[in-house]
C-alpha cells in the first residue's frame, strides 16, 4: 500500500449518548480529509469507554459500543468488516445463582496495533461513526472514544481502492 504519512500523531476524541434508553445511537466525527489530494486517517489506536449497565434484579444488562468507518445500521462487532473496534460491559444475572443483581463482565476487542503491523485500520472517506445500543436498562447510557492516528497520502489507485472497499463494507 503506497502512503506518504503528512502529520505527527493526531488523537480525535468523541462521545456518543443514547437517544433513549436501550435505542442504538450514532455520532458522527468529521475528520475533514482532502479527497483532492487523496488524503486518508491512519488508525494506529482506539481506547473506548462504555458505561456500565444498569444493575437490574432478575435481568441481564448490556452495553455495546463500537467505532465504524462508515454508518451503520446496528452497532456491530470486529466480524464486521467496517468495525475497528469494539466494546461491551454486561451483567449477566441468573436468579438462582444472583437474586438481587448479577456478575459483571468487560469485553474489549483490539484496541491498538497487533505485532508486526503498522496500522488498525486506514479511513478514506471523510468521518467515522461511535456507536452505541444498551439492553435491558432503565437509563441511557453513553461511550466514550479516543482514536489515535495521522493524516497521509496515498497514491491514486490506493486511494480509489481504499474508499470503494471502505463504501461496499
Amino acid at each position: 500500500m503506497a502512503m506518504k504519512k503528512t502529520s505527527s500523531t493526531i488523537t480525535i476524541s468523541s462521545v456518543v449518548v443514547e437517544s433513549a434508553a436501550n435505542t442504538s445511537t450514532f455520532q458522527k466525527v468529521d475528520l475533514q480529509l482532502n479527497p483532492l489530494d487523496n488524503e486518508v486517517f491512519v488508525v494506529t489506536g482506539i481506547n473506548l469507554d462504555p458505561d456500565a449497565p444498569d444493575s437490574v434484579a432478575n435481568t441481564s444488562t448490556t452495553v455495546d459500543a463500537s467505532v465504524s468507518t462508515t454508518l451503520r445500521s446496528s452497532v456491530g462487532t470486529i466480524s464486521d468488516s467496517n468495525v475497528m473496534a469494539s466494546a461491551r460491559t454486561q451483567i449477566i444475572c441468573n436468579a438462582a445463582m444472583t437474586p438481587d443483581g448479577g456478575i459483571p463482565f468487560t469485553r474489549e476487542d483490539p484496541l491498538t496495533v497487533p505485532p508486526g503491523e503498522d496500522y488498525l485500520a486506514v479511513i478514506a472517506t471523510n468521518d467515522f461513526y461511535v456507536n452505541i445500543v444498551g439492553t435491558g436498562n432503565g437509563n441511557a447510557k453513553s461511550a466514550r472514544c479516543r482514536l489515535y492516528g495521522y493524516r497521509a497520502r496515498a497514491d491514486a489507485n490506493t486511494y480509489a481502492a481504499l474508499v470503494q472497499s471502505e463504501l461496499l463494507s
